[in-house]
């Protein structure tokens, strides 16, 4: 019997996943925002095509990468950070492919469908009060991290160089080539703000027309996981430059819920409220200009919020 040839089989890879990581579709909307067309186009950047499910994959993978080629990760040391949910994925599911243990505190009140996620990867959950939020599991990070110094290896994606560069270096990339060069406008989400300030400086380098927008909820309490209205957070992310956007949009949780209905029941994209809320944004900015084309980053699915109520509202 002749033997069977395994030359066109993948080789054993450690980073065949995580270079699936990017290149994600750009989605146009069809239905929502027809009365702006054809003059206005909105194009929605679909981040939960990513192998971690979220738009976190990229900066996660790159401040990792980065830390092992310096020598301050190593296999001793356990990958620490705060999250809402998506980074602390990304870092549990490239944790669990390159071998590392992962800790993570977050807020209490994080949707069940993300703790399971965690879980799953094999991650160790520390929740934190729910009514601080984020910034609440930032400083109780920071806390441990001070404690035990030699223990982990803290990235800190607040204030990590590498969480913008990896947007500036793939994220305008893959945009500008999508859209042939078209882009007039970028819209993202106020969270750690490394994909707004990333992506918006390589798009403002290339074409200093582009409008960069920050979409952001629009008051302090609000239910958008994830992100933070700036104004009035405790904890003001050293990445974020409030000069940078030439405007900034307030989205309210309800509008940001009922988009995420929307974009599934008629365009078929089931989607997170920060996809949602960034609709939304794209939405008013259409509202308001003669013409062009509209890029919104929609960070997740919406599998990840699958338990929350508003799914059930008509």
């Amino acid at each position: 019997m002749a033997e069977t040839s395994t030359s066109l089989l993948p080789s054993a890879d450690p980073d065949a996943l995580l270079r699936t990581i990017g290149n994600t579709p750009l989605i146009p909307l069809v239905r929502i925002g027809a009365e702006f067309a054809p003059r206005v186009r909105l194009l929605c950047k679909a981040e939960w095509f990513n192998p971690g499910g979220s738009v976190k994959d990229r900066p996660a993978y790159r401040m990792i990468r980065a830390a092992e080629l310096s020598g301050q990760l190593t296999r001793e040391k356990i990958i620490l950070d705060a999250t809402s949910g998506n980074t602390g994925i990304a870092y549990a599911m490239i944790g669990a492919r390159r071998g590392y243990k992962v800790k993570l505190l977050m807020p209490a009140n994080a949707s069940i469908e993300r703790k399971k996620l965690l879980k799953a990867y094999g991650a160790e959950l520390v929740a934190t009060d729910p009514a601080q939020g984020s910034d609440g599991a930032f400083f109780e990070t920071q806390k441990l991290f001070k404690q035990h110094p030699e223990h982990y290896f803290y990235p800190d994606q607040y204030s990590n160089p590498q969480n913008p560069q990896a947007h500036y270096e793939t994220t305008a990339a893959e945009i500008i080539e999508q859209t042939k060069g078209e882009i007039t406008h970028f819209i993202a989400g106020t969270g750690t703000s490394g994909t707004l300030m990333g992506t918006g400086r390589r798009l403002r380098e290339w074409n200093p027309a582009v409008k960069i927008i920050a979409m952001q909820p629009d008051g302090p309490f609000h239910g958008l996981e994830g992100l933070k209205h700036m104004e009035t957070a405790a904890h003001v992310p050293k990445l974020y430059d409030e000069k940078f956007s030439d405007q900034i949009v307030g989205i309210a949780t309800e509008a940001a819920q009922t988009m995420a209905r929307r974009m599934t029941k008629e365009e078929g994209l089931y989607v997170g409220v920060s996809a949602g809320a960034a609709v939304c944004a794209a939405l008013k900015v259409a509202a308001a200009i003669d013409k062009g084309v509209i890029v919104a980053i929609c960070p997740d699915g919406g599998e990840r919020y699958h338990s929350d109520k508003f799914w059930d509202a008509e």
